[in-house]
């Protein structure tokens, strides 16, 4: 095969007629560049100049490969233009994967900044429950993912890499009617006698209210399986039943219902932003993770 290198020498050779030149240009010896030249004519198994005192002259074989190498300086060209406009966020494809309390609360706010600053990048979001998120990752159909998980069930795979964002502890949601309703909290124990909403579909939620009140030593009373947030606040203000929430799930709060900081013991889950170990960054990606990372800590940021 020849090489690249030599046949960009060649036409630089071909455009100024004469080795001396070319060298005296590139700043070689005249005697490297034409054993270059001479490299490349054993390559192509042909002679591709003419040598004479006054310079050189391509062969009808060396004027076929001075083309041929021309294009192949412009796509050369046009390859390292398009790499910079990725480099510098001026072109490509970020595509990363959330579930949904995240993508109703943290991740607006790195999606409007990462938009704002880099409007040629397409930025695209797939939300999902766990185990399609993995999917995702695997496949390489996404290049990044916020994830989560608890105490007893933490991502521990040497195949990631992951970066914790923020804790997420859970709050009690009872009816303003409730007689806990306007307390500054409450204990898991103190509402043991309550009936329950809990998360449908063996949600992990649900989960961490079974495990939860179980270590508190009693066995929830579950009244009503909710498939979403908002329908477990709605059956809450109805006065069905009391419901464990994480904090981000609680952006908006309806009418009718109380929201109580849970003391611990509680069930914290970690807001993780997760990547397949052997997929490097891309700048893009390199740049979301920032803007998310100064995100979570604006979030966390004590008001005044």
């Amino acid at each position: 095969m020849l090489d690249v290198r030599r046949i960009l020498l060649f036409a630089e050779v071909a455009r100024r007629g004469s080795v001396t030149a070319t060298a005296r240009a590139l700043n070689y010896t005249p005697s490297a560049v034409s054993q270059q030249v001479s490299r490349l004519e054993a390559e192509a198994g042909q002679p591709l100049l003419e040598r004479h005192a006054r310079g050189v002259t391509l062969t009808d074989a060396g004027r076929a490969l001075a083309d041929r190498a021309a294009r192949i300086e412009r796509e050369l060209t046009a390859a390292e233009n398009e790499l910079a406009d990725f480099a510098g966020l001026r072109a490509g494809t970020l595509r990363i994967g959330t579930f949904p309390t995240v993508g109703a609360s943290l991740l607006p706010r790195a999606v409007i900044a990462f938009r704002t600053a880099h409007p040629d990048v397409r930025l695209t979001v797939r939300s999902a429950r766990i185990a399609g998120l993995w999917s995702m990752l695997e496949n390489r159909e996404i290049e990044l993912s916020l994830m989560w998980d608890y105490d007893w069930s933490r991502i521990d795979r040497e195949d990631v890499v992951v970066t914790p964002l923020l804790d997420d502890p859970p709050a009690l949601l009872v009816s303003d009617q409730h007689p806990f309703a306007g307390r500054d909290s409450a204990t898991l124990a103190d509402l043991a006698d309550d009936p329950w909403i809990t998360r449908a579909e063996h949600h992990p939620v649900a989960e961490a209210l079974d495990r939860s009140c179980r270590a508190v030593g009693f066995e929830p009373q579950i009244a009503y399986e909710a498939h979403d947030y908002q329908e477990a606040q709605a059956m809450v203000a109805a006065g069905i039943g009391v419901a464990l929430a994480p904090t981000l799930a609680l952006e908006g709060i309806r009418p009718g219902v109380s929201v109580l900081p849970l003391l611990p013991p509680a069930p914290v889950r970690r807001i993780l932003l997760v990547r397949m170990a052997d997929h490097a960054l891309t700048p893009a990606a390199s740049t979301f993770t920032e803007l998310l990372l100064d995100t979570t800590a604006a979030r966390l940021a004590p008001t005044r």
